[in-house]
């Protein structure tokens, strides 16, 4: 190559890796911008999906309390208002902490700061045990497919997430805390702590963390096959690229192969499946939450249902879809960042 090719050549590299870092920078700029459109769409149908609820809230207020007829037709006059002004106000500020709830009557906020808490330790346990143990058995299915380790572990991962959550929860209930089949019940029936536990001494950690048990064990097995089954398809598809025979022909062993070169690239996938799945840790397993009386969002969620509690389900909504917003951004930008492929 001649001096004048060497000097073209050299002066081209940093307007390529200008047009590359621009081309990153419209990319994460444009995944911002996505996700705050989409969190101002969320807000609208947020206001006018629970206005099309049937049932009468300030009945609800107003069950076992001595109010006479002139407070009730101040309270519904209150909640009457028109529809427009109803939704100045929302739009104005829908993270209010004036907004009270109908049922509880407390501000919806104060309330939901209560039950994160006890969610996101219940599920963020959940959806980490059931990464770790699914990644190992998606694997070692992948790698070897078709012998015995992955028929039966496909099978039974699959039987899992096909149950119900409540009923698999239940089930659990009654054979390790009521006992039966000849197992005697020594988990605890419910809650998130026994009655005169104080949960900030290291006895209370433990109590919480035996409570958790059965309720963590039900979230974990119905998701083990989310992971496993995404880690399974993803390596049996590196199994036949080309690195991967080279990687052999070079003489490494197959488990160097397997650790080095194949799981990391099939990794990806499954990595965004968990962040994905983290945007869901706050928004609660309602049914395995009230199969439990876990008192978390979801329990929140299934208290507010009945009633129905307007401002508490707004609220409680409106958290769910944050969540799930922001994961799905953390996901896509992780993305970007991990694989070489997405930059270019």
């Amino acid at each position: 190559m001649s001096l004048i090719q060497e000097v073209a050549v050299g002066g081209n590299e940093p307007q390529g890796a200008s047009r590359r870092g621009r081309s990153l920078g419209l990319t994460i700029g444009a995944k911002f911008l996505r996700a705050i459109v989409t969190l101002l769409f969320v807000i609208l149908f947020n206001f006018f999906l629970f206005r099309m609820l049937p049932g009468d809230p300030i009945g609800l207020y107003a069950r076992g309390r001595n109010q006479d007829a002139e407070q009730m037709l101040e309270l519904r006059r209150l909640l009457n208002r028109p529809l427009w002004e109803q939704f100045i106000n929302y739009m104005s500020n829908p993270f209010s902490s004036g907004i009270d709830s109908t049922r509880f009557s407390r501000p919806v906020w104060e309330m939901i700061g209560e039950r994160v808490w006890p969610t996101v330790l219940l599920l963020g346990t959940a959806v980490a045990l059931a990464a770790i143990i699914g990644i190992w058995i998606g694997t070692r299915s992948g790698w070897k497919p078709g012998r015995k380790f992955d028929r039966v572990s496909t099978g039974t991962t699959l039987t899992l997430y096909a149950m119900p959550e409540f009923w698999l929860g239940m089930l659990l209930l009654m054979v390790f805390s009521v006992g039966s089949f000849g197992i005697p019940g020594f988990f605890p029936v419910g809650g998130i702590v026994s009655p005169g536990v104080d949960t900030s001494t290291p006895i209370g950690w433990f109590n919480v963390l035996w409570h958790m048990v059965l309720p963590c064990a039900t979230l974990t097995l119905i998701y083990l096959a989310d992971y496993s089954l995404v880690m399974r398809a993803s390596l049996m598809d590196e199994r036949k690229q080309e690195y991967i025979g080279l990687a052999r022909a070079k003489g490494l062993r197959d488990s160097a192969v397997r650790k080095r070169h194949a799981v990391p690239n099939a990794l990806l996938p499954t990595i965004t499946l968990i962040f994905l799945s983290l945007g869901f840790v706050v928004t609660g397993a309602i049914t395995v939450e009230t199969v439990f009386s876990w008192p978390g969002l979801g329990l929140l969620s299934y208290e507010a249902l009945r009633g129905p509690d307007i401002p508490l389900l707004q609220a409680i909504f409106l958290l769910f879809s944050i969540a799930v917003i922001c994961a799905n951004l953390i996901a896509e930008l992780l993305y970007v960042l991990i694989d070489p492929r997405v930059r270019s």
